[in-house]
């Protein structure tokens, strides 16, 4: 009896210390609670790209420009339909995946009535749009100037290859930046087959100099070269400390951390294998992807907007030899390079070569540009005008058509006519 009683008395005991456990010194503290771990902050380029600080004009012009690609590839589609200047609405609905929309083609285009003019047809009664004149004029003025800047396209594609490792690059890569490099759309006949005396092609899709880099030792100096020249110059600099540096322009708002301005400084110091230097790279790590920022910074420096997309850089890896991690690299040096993250890609800019979301020095190519993008941005702005003329041209058209008929109607009947004279002759 005693013993169902002891036994009745611990089993309650092990239910009430079940219901409310109690420190025991004999255990280990985790077998009661839990721990709450610290783990050490990644730094990696995902989390750099996270933290960045952000540039708003760039990542406004950034949108802009994807916008004014939208119109352009739109206003591609409709020339290459053989019907006539206009496509129905209809017809356009179905290039939204065509163009990257996510909305409505017929919505989209309706914001921009300065590039694109929406009427209904005069017999099938059905809305249709064709391009305005003054944004197929802007067009016709690009293609007109990209073709009167085509020594200055050979010069680029020179220097690309005197930087390239063997002398050689890929017809493709250059494809894909044909437009930051200011190359016209069918640069392989109209610039590689004609300055055949400057390039040859050692397969279809490889591209080497002819002469090998021997007699262009004036292209042989980068961007960079310039500014330390004048640097050295203008303000009284030693030698030591201009010979590898770069210019550096820290965004508005970036927070300097203890000891980022003594890195900066050493940094800047640090001797590279300069990209159009034949010599073997060194394949100290610090030295190595100081040079990979040389390359990438004469790589844009070359382009006509001071700016290209990231994931095109990696066609250039193995040819230039920044075969590293590109995204790391450029975030590791906020004061060179800007990422946007606008839009469905990233998108690489020099950081000198802007000043408030402008060119500094800007060139034919990139004012052209920056018209049709001023025309896109008026959007509904004065429309008032717009419309206006659009009445002058039908009030002439009209006028035309009535002074031609009325001369038509002096000079004597004709066959085949269907409207009766109401006043005889």
């Amino acid at each position: 009896m005693n013993s169902l009683k002891s036994l009745r008395y611990s089993s309650i005991r092990e239910v009430l210390t079940h219901q409310n456990p109690t420190k025991s010194p004999f255990l280990c503290p985790l077998y009661f609670y839990n721990q709450k771990r610290w783990l050490k902050p990644v730094d990696s380029a995902q989390t750099r790209l996270e933290n960045r600080t952000r540039d708003h004009r760039l990542d406004t012009l950034i949108a802009q420009i994807r916008k004014l690609n939208i119109i352009l590839e739109i206003s591609r589609l409709c020339c290459s339909k053989k019907r006539g200047p206009f496509v129905s609405l209809q017809l356009m609905s179905r290039w939204k995946n065509l163009v990257g929309l996510n909305v409505n083609v017929g919505a989209f285009i309706g914001k921009y009535p300065h590039a694109f003019e929406i009427f209904t047809h005069p017999f099938r009664k059905n809305l249709c749009c064709k391009i305005t004149e003054k944004f197929k004029v802007l067009i016709d003025e690009e293609e007109s100037v990209v073709r009167e800047c085509e020594v200055d396209a050979v010069k680029r594609v020179k220097k690309l290859l005197l930087m390239s490792k063997t002398g050689v690059l890929r017809v493709h890569a250059l494809r894909l930046i044909r437009k930051e490099l200011g190359l016209p759309e069918d640069f392989r006949d109209s610039i590689l087959a004609k300055y055949s005396s400057d390039f040859r092609l050692v397969d279809l899709e490889t591209l080497e100099l002819v002469d090998g880099g021997g007699e262009n030792e004036s292209l042989c100096v980068a961007k960079v070269e310039e500014w330390r020249e004048v640097e050295y110059r203008e303000k009284w600099l030693s030698e030591f400390e201009t010979n590898y540096a770069f210019p550096i322009h820290l965004p508005t708002g970036f927070k300097i951390e203890k000891g980022f301005r003594e890195e900066l400084k050493n940094w800047q110091r640090v001797p590279y294998v300069k990209p159009y230097e034949r010599k073997e790279i060194s394949r100290g790590l610090e030295r190595f992807e100081k040079r990979v920022v040389a390359v990438i910074h004469e790589l844009l420096s070359l382009t006509v907007e001071k700016m290209v997309e990231v994931e095109r850089l990696a066609h250039f890896r193995k040819d230039l030899g920044i075969e590293v991690n590109v995204r790391e690299v450029i975030l590791k040096h906020p004061g060179i390079f800007y990422v946007s993250t606008k839009g469905s890609t990233q998108t690489l800019f020099l950081r000198e070569a802007y000043s408030k979301g402008c060119l500094i020095e800007p060139n034919p190519i990139y004012n052209v540009r920056r018209k049709m993008l001023d025309l896109v941005l008026l959007k509904t702005r004065h429309t008032r005008k717009l419309l206006q003329t659009e009445d002058e041209t039908h009030e002439e058209e009209k006028s035309r058509d009535v002074l031609t008929s009325s001369h038509e109607d002096w000079e004597g009947e004709r066959d085949g006519d269907w409207v009766l004279p109401i006043l005889g002759k």
